[in-house]
């Protein structure tokens, strides 16, 4: 379409994606009025435009970009799919729109932004600003920057969170753009706008100066809070309200939530928590033990250090607090406990609410420690407990600090005071409730008439806080005692507090006074209180001017008659008496005049005690009036006729004095006398009593033992009322009561059980006595306080009798419970029970119990979970209230148990929970982040056992704390949870947290879900409303507030659930689609796409315990674009698994056809497997199993090869189902893994399998070990990942596991090992128990047995590994080789046949040999038909090995001028240009290595950097250490780039060692690391991945070669002795190190006669030394290759040749040279090589005379020659010596040493003169000097004079011998260069040779040709054929003549 016409008719959308711009830009144009002219937002319009938003904004021409922009920007304004646009579109604005140089366009970017931030997408854009940050383009960070200070501005700090933007922030101070930091200025100014000083902290950390501009800045901006301007959508209401209110003049905000200023940020909240647990040093736990207090100082300062981290990240802090309590409690040295209190004081700051499970630990060591006198140590104590207290509640500590006040010291009553006082500074009201300080106030009252002057002065400003904190009405009842001095001192105290905090502005408690006031009066109370006795005299006086004169003079008459006349006189009196006017105590005393209350007529008794009850009820009664006559009430209590009055009187006394100091008077008064009549009457008054008033305020523990008194009388009727009390007692007190009584005799007992259970059920009476006085206010702030706490009476909970068992709970229980083993941990336990049965009654001080019980709570074994939970209830009981401390450290972890998969651990959970609660109330649960953390978890089990308790018990609450809004999140994911169990009980608890926090609150709430989980979310929430419970109203009294609120709760959750019941209309699902097109749809880069977005982390990492829903919907995502529609349907489907089934089968039968779409989408097709190893069905596991076990050899036969990513996201979730029950999936599971490592290398599969040997599942470890132990044997040790020695060590851990098939799967994986390494197994596995080491031992010893029997014949044996080889190729350099089996003796007939077969057994085993250099003799003995014809053989381009290197040239900018005038400049130049090399920036490195390659090209500027070679080198290595560890790991980094470097460096090495004089400057050191880092770069596969990285390969063996050569003799020798010796010493590096190490030594060998002179021998022979003490000779020979045991012979044998018995004097160097193995050595190659260096010499120089030698001579030059025929490394040179010694003297007998020998090395010593022959006739081209020995050779073991051992060396000869036959000779046609090839370091040359570059070329062309000859061989022939040319010796031997006899 190229024509403008026939765009111009294509619909706007085509038109937007076209691909030319005009059309694009009209198609935008055209779009924009479009969108303008739309009014319905959710039109289906909208939705055409969807996908094609974001190329709006990313369009390439920056014309039609502007108007994309216009139209995306109206399309964000009006569509109501706008918000799901945002990630993509925001990024691409970001990444797109933000860098362009149009202002216009960065405008309407920032729009786009701001708009989607209106529709309720601010946490989206603010996470892509946040990432444009990271950006490299400063323009793009510049408007990020800039359009999050707009959001900021415009919409607020509630819209726009402030932690993720401030964490970033002073990252933008450093950047080097100015543009950048001054934007980052405006947007710091811009943010103290709205947190002011919470934004310090974070930003204190920038420059000095800029931190001071931003001050500066700070101090010119308003103190007026800013507002919001610019609001949501959903805030648009409430932006008409406001600008109503604007226009009204108003300028307060509604009272809405919303309107408010924005709260106040705290600091911490903004900080990075820092992990400092791990970052303690190693030894801190000893140190912190040591004897030596600066060891402990050193621990201590360390841990000072990380704890002045302002905020820590939470973790077990458990080990860490022991251990500074037991400093600072037990530490002599004063200036110890200093610094733990300090450390102390850093974590309770660091960890604030999180370090509240520690306080209770720390609050009394710290208390006891205040005995300390020192200032310094006191401050720092201080401090420490004052942190500690902001991380826990007063309640939770006021048990610790009671217990020190009444403390003998007086420094620690003084600070327990003070601590106090400052602790109630931080308190409210409603924190320093009544019943705390009817606590506290006795014990500051008790101090304040302390001796000691500090301790009085600390109880006063104690009380003096207290008293500002609650109002002075609240205290004032308990400083009744004091008198007014004292008194006045409180009040000072108070009036100082008080003008304090008006001077440092408003109280935050400043409703307190208020409040109280406008409670019931409690003055005159007071006074009354106060009353002191009066004296007769003053009584009768006032009395007189009250009553009648009459009436004052008959009250004593003896005539009853006058009396009674009196006392009605009396009656009238008192009824007509004025309240204020009645002398209460004065007219008491007048009735109590004798006769008083001995009165003997009852009528005169009655009135008595009627007119007592007047005045009780009518006057100012206080307790003086009341002490005169109670006596008289109790003793006609029990009287027939005056018994009611007396109770009336009683009564009355009650109402006035408050029941609870009645009852406890009166009862005391009855027990003290013997009248059973009296006792049971008070008793009965006393239940009434209880009914008429209430519990509140009873004094149990006051007359508890006089009911029990009372339960032992032998009166039946004082016995019926006590039980009768206790039933009433039991309505109040519950089931607690009867602790009291539980020593009593069981007849008795039972009918206190009786009496309790007819009270079960019935709902105590209200009160309605006691509510006049003051006793009602009181009682009615403590219910509601009651009430606060949720419930329950923990007044009457504390009056039980509690006993301390902390110093029962000893440290050997604790030991026990942490146990291993489980019958230890349960004795633990059983303890532990019976100590709290015995208490009964406990403190809250339980020593380290809760950290023992929370870790039993974990616990393995089920029954002893069930026990822990058991205890934890006898707690709960024993413990009471005071169980609130515990409920953090102890409580929660029951809430875990919770998530239990088995129903009775959680059952029993549920009753520890729910006695926990009866005791605690619900506050403390819900306060803090605990309950959410739990409700976080993803257990289905845990959620749905949470919320129903939470539905169960928020009803019954009145309040609630206001962290309860942290689990809201948690409840909405709970209402879409695939677990219909759980999203039942989320629906129920919905509206019990509705009621609490409300339904707009809720409702905003929902603003941060998803798009598509807001609107049923919400929908729900609507339901909830309408069924919302209403709060409990306040109760009448301290009773019944649970019980009147619950009874409402059943019928409002029916109610709900009502609703709920109501289904929705299932909409039908549409038709099927068509389902005949491909299944897997191709997109390209595809799973390239999706493997980079999971390494940036822009969705989730598969990897789970569970899958959660997340995980799920990311799949669905991801497979939608790639899967048929019908086919993601089914394989989701959620109800009908034969949907599943069915799509898996389809999948199996298109996989041949849809192949390359199977591998595209395979990562997913693994994911959506994994998720079904999750579920139960066991029909869709096994059909999966079964497409795996066809995918996974389709994929092999393909040479597909799974990468990282799609095998961890599938693996370890596999290797879970490895423990199935089910022995078919098992089966199954075993065979995948078996495929698996056909498309996965075993050595990866390993460390998943070791993983799996960690789980719980028994089966499962079973499993994983045997499978273990099947990759160790098919593919030897080598698979062991990370190293064999830590594999095998985590594998014997197995060996004592509890299960027995784990354990004989452990012994047998072992074994296995054993096989493949012998007895070096016992060095791998570590230290093993006795019994185990037996165990293993016993196995070991089977197998061996089982071995001869068991095995396959040594073909077919040999022939399997072959394959398994051929299959798996492994590493042909393996670090274990397997040992030759143990046979028993009679199946090898002689020595030699024994040597034989174990010969032939390391060879078919030895991995080393590579195939290039094995034949295949059964082929060559078989193939008649071709015997005159040559093999095949390997064509070499000889042509590209002779070619110059050519050295990729680095592209470098011009030389820095700082080298124009190098020769003038500093030393610092050149070294600041060193120290670039080593950069981590390539670049940098790239442009540094360029300056000096331009220095060290021109000669006269090279020798500047003489004295700074070994600098240069070692930045080199340095970054080649950097680019091997980190650029070539780093995928983000081009390869290219990394390639650049490489050739940069190897240019300047080659540049530097070409310079003989700058080479030789390197030091010894630097040589060694030098050569480490270019050998590693050799071996380093992940070059040959690089573009021409062959070629690099290349000139790195160019360049070692030129080190070898130019460098300083000494120093390069000694380099790579000391290089060897670590190689070999490591057991983690590669074996090909050692090797190429040992290659370059043998080249400085053959250099050794030309560089003799230059070389320090004395410095080598030391490096020998070294050497041979780490490797003495014995040990040298158990190495796994004897190559390192030859390099060292030769190098000495070498040395002793050049410079002959004087290298005896070089030893200077070594101390005790006699101890030294090396001068033994030395001293016997010096005497045989003179030997025969005297024969050689007579040869050269007496050649031509025909002298006779004598015999001996003769004998000794023989002699010499056939021990070189036999040794390893000299056979060829003695045959050659041989062969000139015949010709010489030709008729030299040599029978005399041939006859001792095997016919088999006769044979062979006549060959080897018959091939010397003949090549010295001119068949063979090479001189017998220099021929090579082979690699066979080089690997073989000696050969004996005896000839009882052969090695393949003898056969190889045999081998060159045929081809000379054939025609094939054994030398080559090539031409020798000037120059010495490359790969001449991949050759061992040998020392005996003079092989220069053409041989050592055309040696290995022989090999290759002997290598293609055998492969071709091997893919031919029969697969039983042996894979060693070694496997018998004698079956070679016989083949070998065959080969022969039909050559001939």
């Amino acid at each position: 379409m190229g024509d403008d016409s026939e765009w111009m008719k294509l619909p706007i959308d085509q038109k937007c994606e076209h691909k030319v711009w005009k059309a694009r830009l009209n198609g935008y144009e055209e779009a924009l009025k479009l969108f303008q002219r739309i009014e319905d937002e959710k039109s289906p319009e909208w939705g055409k435009y969807l996908g094609l938003l974001k190329k709006f904004v990313t369009d390439s021409n920056a014309v039609a970009q502007l108007k994309g922009l216009e139209a995306a920007l109206a399309y964000v304004e009006n569509a109501h799919l706008a918000g799901k646009t945002s990630g993509e579109v925001v990024s691409g604005v970001v990444s797109k729109v933000f860098n362009q140089p149009k202002a216009r366009a960065k405008e309407l970017g920032s729009d786009i932004c701001l708009m989607y931030i209106e529709i309720e997408r601010a946490e989206v854009v603010q996470d892509e600003l946040i990432k444009g940050l990271d950006n490299k383009n400063p323009k793009i960070v510049v408007t990020c920057i800039e359009t999050l200070r707009k959001a900021l501005s415009e919409f607020g700090s509630k819209i726009i969170t402030l932690k993720p933007v401030v964490k970033v922030l002073p990252k933008q101070f450093e950047s080097r753009e100015k543009a950048v930091r001054d934007e980052a200025k405006l947007l710091s100014v811009e943010i103290y706008k709205w947190i002011r000083d919470a934004l310090r902290p974070p930003l204190q950390g920038i420059n000095s100066v800029q931190l001071k501009e931003l001050e500066e800045e700070w101090v010119k901006l308003p103190t007026t809070a800013p507002k919001q301007s610019r609001f949501l959508r959903s805030q648009q209401a409430l932006k008409a309200k406001f600008e109503q209110q604007q226009a009204a003049g108003g300028d307060e905000a509604d009272g809405d939530d919303d309107d408010e200023p924005a709260p106040q940020v705290d600091p911490y909240e903004l900080l990075e928590p820092v992990e400092i647990l791990s970052k303690l040093p190693k030894d801190f736990y000893d140190k912190i033990e040591a004897k030596k207090w600066q060891e402990r100082k050193e621990a201590l300062e360390a841990l000072e250090t990380l704890a002045k981290n302002p905020k820590l990240e939470n973790g077990d802090y458990g080990d860490l607090v022991r251990a500074l309590k037991k400093v600072i409690g037990k530490d002599a040295n004063v200036m110890l406990v200093t610094l733990a209190a300090k450390c102390l004081a850093g974590l309770a700051a660091g960890l604030r609410k999180k370090f509240g499970t520690y306080a209770g630990h720390v609050v009394p060591t710290i208390l006891e420690k205040f005995k300390e006198k020192k200032p310094q140590v006191v401050q720092a104590l201080q401090e420490a407990i004052d942190a500690v207290f902001l991380t826990t509640t007063l309640q939770n500590i006021s048990e610790d600090v009671l217990g020190v006040m009444d403390n003998k010291n007086p420094s620690i009553k003084q600070q327990a005071s003070l601590f106090l006082a400052r602790s109630f500074r931080h308190c409210t009201q409603a924190t320093l409730p009544k019943s705390m300080l009817k606590a506290f106030c006795p014990a500051f009252l008790k101090q304040v008439n302390d001796s000691a002057p500090e301790v009085r002065d600390a109880a006063y400003e104690a009380l003096g806080t207290a008293m500002k904190v609650v109002g002075e009405k609240a205290v004032n009842p308990f400083l009744a005692d004091l008198d007014k001095l004292k008194l006045d001192k409180v009040s000072y105290i108070f009036l100082c507090f008080s003008l304090f905090l008006q001077s440092g502005g408003p109280p935050k408690k400043g409703k307190s006074a208020s409040a109280l006031s406008a409670k019931g009066k409690k003055v005159p109370e007071t006074k009354e209180f106060i009353e002191t006795e009066l004296s007769i005299e003053v009584c009768e006086e006032k009395s007189a001017a009250v009553l009648p004169a009459s009436c004052m003079q008959l009250l004593d008459s003896a005539n009853w008659k006058e009396r009674l006349a009196s006392m009605e006189e009396f009656q009238k009196a008192v009824e007509q008496m004025d309240k204020n006017e009645m002398p209460c105590q004065a007219l008491v005393r007048m009735l109590a005049k004798k006769p008083g209350w001995k009165e003997t007529n009852f009528q005169v008794m009655q009135m008595k005690l009627h007119i007592v009850g007047l005045i009780a009820q009518k006057g100012s009664f206080s307790k003086t009036s009341a002490f005169v006559v109670l006596d008289g009430l109790v003793d006609k209590i029990g009287d027939v006729k005056c018994g009611g009055k007396a109770k009336e009187g009683l009564t009355a006394t009650a109402e006035a004095c408050s029941l609870p100091w009645t009852a406890e008077q009166v009862v005391s008064m009855v027990f003290a006398q013997k009248n059973p009549k009296n006792q049971a009457e008070t008793l009965n008054w006393l239940s009434n009593a209880m009914k008429e008033f209430g519990f509140t305020g009873i004094n149990v523990k006051g007359f508890i033992n006089n009911v029990k008194t009372a339960l032992g009388a032998t009166n039946p009727a004082v016995r019926t009322a006590a039980i009768t009390l206790l039933g009433v007692m039991y309505l109040y007190m519950g089931a607690p009561l009867r602790m009291f009584f539980e020593d009593e005799k069981p007849a008795l007992l039972k009918q206190i059980d009786d009496e309790f259970e007819k009270m079960q059920g019935q709902s105590p009476p209200a009160a309605f006595r006691g509510t006049k006085k003051g006793g009602a206010e009181e009682d009615g702030e403590e219910a509601d306080e009651q009430e606060e706490d949720g419930g329950g009476a923990p007044d009457i909970m504390d009056l039980l009798p509690r006993s301390d068992v902390s110093d029962k709970i000893t440290q050997d229980m604790v030991d026990k419970m942490a146990d291993k083993n489980w019958k230890i941990r349960k004795e633990g336990l059983d303890e532990v029970a019976a100590v709290i049965s015995e208490a009964k009654f406990i403190q809250p001080s339980i020593g380290e119990l809760p950290m023992a019980l929370k870790g039993r709570l974990n616990d393995s074994n089920k029954i002893l979970r069930s026990q822990t939970l058991t205890i934890l209830q006898q707690i709960a009981v024993a413990m009471g209230p005071a169980l609130k401390q515990h409920v953090k450290s102890l409580g929660m972890p029951i809430i875990t148990v919770l998530g239990d998969s088995k129903t009775n651990v959680r059952a029993a959970a549920m009753t520890t929970l729910q006695a926990w609660v009866e005791q605690t109330g619900m506050k403390d649960w819900l306060e803090g982040e605990d309950l959410s953390e739990e409700l976080k978890r993803e257990n289905p089990f845990l959620r749905q056992e949470v919320l129903g308790w939470l539905a169960e018990k928020l009803p019954t609450m009145r309040t609630v704390p206001s962290d309860l809004m942290l689990c809201v999140p948690y409840l909405f994911i709970c209402l879409e949870d695939r677990n219909g169990d759980v999203r039942k009980k989320a629906q129920d608890a919905l509206p019990t947290f509705m009621m609490h926090l409300g339904y707009e609150k809720m409702l905003k709430a929902t603003g941060k879900l998803k798009p598509a989980s807001k609107e049923p979310v919400s929908a729900l929430l609507e339901k909830a409303r309408a069924v919302m419970p209403a709060k409990p109203a306040p109760p009448p009294g301290k009773a019944g507030a649970a019980k009147s609120s619950s009874g409402g709760a059943p019928a409002s959750k029916s109610g709900w659930l009502g609703v709920l019941g109501k289904k929705a209309p299932v909409t039908k699902v549409k038709d099927e689609e068509d389902r005949s097109g491909v299944i897997f749809i191709l997109v390209p880069n595809g799973k390239e796409q999706r493997i980079k977005e999971e390494k940036g982390l822009k969705v989730l990492k598969w990897n789970f315990q569970t899958p959660r829903d997340e995980y799920v919907d990311q799949l669905k995502t991801q497979m939608s674009t790639c899967f048929a529609r019908w086919l993601q349907d089914e394989l989701f489907h959620a109800s009908d698994f034969q949907r599943q089934v069915k799509a898996i089968g389809v999948m199996g039968e298109r996989m041949e056809d849809e192949l390359e779409g199977t591998v595209s989408c395979l990562d997913l097709i693994l994911k959506w497997f994994t998720l079904r190893f999750f579920e139960t069905n066991s029909t869709v596991l096994m059909k999966v199993l079964e497409y795996l076990k066809q995918l996974f050899p389709t994929l092999s036969r393909e040479n597909y090869h799974l990468n990282e990513y799609e095998a961890s996201s599938f693996i370890p979730y596999l290797i879970l189902k490895v423990g199935e029950s089910k022995d078919v999936v098992r089966k199954d599971v075993r065979a995948i893994l078996t495929m698996l490592c056909k498309v996965y290398p075993a050595s990866k599969v390993f460390p998943f399998l070791m993983d799996g040997t960690k789980s719980k599942n028994s089966k499962q470890r079973a499993e994983c070990l045997e499978e273990l132990g099947c990759l160790i044997e098919n593919y030897g040790m080598n698979v062991c990942q990370p190293t064999p020695a830590k594999s095998l060590k985590e594998i014997a851990v197995h060996i004592g596991d509890r299960d027995n098939s784990v354990r004989n799967a452990a012994l047998n994986t072992v074994v296995a090992v054993y096989n493949v390494c012998g007895d070096q197994v016992y060095k791998l596995i570590g230290n093993l128990s006795e019994k185990e080491m037996s165990m293993l031992e016993e196995r070991v010893k089977r197998s061996a047995k089982k071995t001869p029997a068991a095995a396959p014949p040594p073909n077919r044996q040999a022939a399997e590994r072959e394959r398994l080889q051929r299959e798996h190729p492994s590493n042909p350099n393996a670090t274990f080789m397997r040992k030759p089996a143990q046979q028993p003796q009679e199946e090898v007939p002689n020595k030699l046949n024994q040597a034989r077969a174990q010969n032939a057994e390391r060879e078919h085993s030895h991995p080393s040999i590579p195939k290039e250099f094995q034949l295949d003799l059964d082929m060559i003995e078989n193939d008649h038909t071709r015997v005159s014809e040559l093999p095949d053989l390997v064509q070499h381009k000889l042509e590209e090995l002779l070619e110059p290197i050519m050295m990729p040239e680095p592209k470098i900018r011009s030389v820095s001028p700082h080298f124009d005038d190098l020769h003038n400049s500093t030393a610092s130049t050149i070294n600041f240009v060193i120290s670039q090399v080593a950069s981590g920036d390539i670049n940098t490195s790239i442009q540094a290595l360029a300056q000096i390659d331009e220095v060290l090209r021109q000669e006269d500027k090279a020798e500047a950097m003489s004295g700074h070679i070994d600098q240069f080198l070692i930045a080199t290595f340095m970054q080649l250490r950097l680019i091997y560890n980190t650029h070539m790991a780093d995928d983000r980094l081009d390869k290219k780039d990394i390639f650049k470097l490489y050739s940069c460096i190897i240019g300047n090495m080659l540049s530097l060692f070409s310079m003989e004089s700058l080479a030789r400057e390197a030091s010894m050191g630097v040589l060694k690391d030098l050569m480490h880092g270019l050998i590693t770069l050799m071996l380093d596969a992940r070059v040959e991945d690089i573009e021409d990285g062959q070629q690099l390969i290349r000139s790195v063996n160019l360049l070692v070669v030129r080190v070898l050569e130019k460098s300083d003799q000494t120093n390069i020798l000694s380099a790579l002795l000391v290089l060897l010796q670590d190689s070999l010493t490591t057991s983690s590096g590669s074996p090909m190190f050692a090797e190429l190490v040992m290659k370059c030594l043998w080249r400085m060998i053959r250099f050794l006669p030309e560089t003799i002179n230059s070389i320090n021998l004395d410095r080598i022979l030391l490096d020998v030394h070294n050497f041979m003490k780490v490797f003495p000779k014995e040990k040298l020979k158990q190495l796994k290759s004897d190559v390192p045991h030859r390099t060292l012979k030769t190098l000495l044998h070498t040395l002793c040749k050049l410079t002959g018995a004087k290298i005896l004097d070089h030893m200077s160097m070594i101390e005790n040279r006699n101890e030294s193995e090396l001068e033994a050595h030395l001293r016997r190659v010096v005497k045989h090589s003179g030997n025969f260096s005297g024969m050689k010499s007579d040869r050269g120089t007496e050649k031509g005379q025909d002298d006779r030698m004598s015999k001996a001579k003769v004998s000794d030059i023989l002699s010499e020659i056939f021990k070189k025929i036999g040794s390893k490394e000299n056979t060829k040179e003695g045959l050659t010596e041989l062969y000139e010694y015949k010709q010489k003297y030709s008729d030299a007998d040599l029978e005399p040493f041939l006859r001792n020998t095997s016919q088999f090395f006769q044979s062979y010593v006549e060959r080897g003169l018959r091939m010397i022959e003949s090549e010295r006739e001119g068949k063979g081209r090479i001189q017998p000097s220099s021929t090579v020995i082979p690699q066979h050779g080089l690997d073989s073991g000696s050969v004996p004079l005896n000839g009882e051992e052969m090695k393949p060396a003898v056969y190889y000869e045999r081998l060159k011998i045929l081809r000379q036959r054939q025609g094939l000779e054994n030398n080559s046609r090539g031409d020798s260069g000037p120059t010495r090839p490359i790969t001449s370091l991949l050759s061992k040359p040998s020392v005996a040779s003079s092989t220069d570059m053409l041989q050592s070329k055309l040696s290995q062309l022989k090999e290759s040709r002997e290598s293609h000859f055998q492969q071709e061989q091997s893919h031919s022939h029969s697969p039983t054929r042996s894979s060693s040319p070694a496997a018998n010796l004698d079956d070679l031997k016989k083949r070998l003549e065959r080969i022969k006899s039909n050559r001939q």
